[in-house]
């Protein structure tokens, strides 16, 4: 069953501009290089940014965590966020039609 991941990031406001960048780069990465990656998918709303991500299981997610895009990521990170990333794995809860009940 596929993992459904939100990750939001709090950028410095002086920092913005080198978090979106180092997101950029690691979202490139993570495309091309993390297998079982299905969606992984930024979004902005104000003061934050956020990773819509989706991977194919539990596997891929684990992979992830440990894989060299990330870790990249977190260490382009230090000293540019007012708190640590809020992540958050959900539980999928289909209702309605399968096309729209369901990432």
């Amino acid at each position: 069953m596929s993992v459904v991941i939100v990750a939001t990031i709090y950028p410095k406001p002086d920092q913005r501009a080198e978090v979106l960048a180092a997101l950029e780069q690691a979202i490139a990465r993570v495309h091309a290089e993390d297998a079982g990656c299905e969606l992984y998918a930024l979004h902005e709303a104000g003061d934050r940014l956020v990773m819509i991500e989706k991977w194919a299981d539990e596997a891929a997610v684990a992979a992830h965590g440990s894989g060299a895009a990330l870790g990249q990521f977190a260490a382009a990170l230090k000293g540019k966020l007012t708190s640590a990333p809020d992540v958050v794995i959900l539980t999928p809860h289909p209702a309605g039609t399968d096309e729209q009940g369901t990432l």
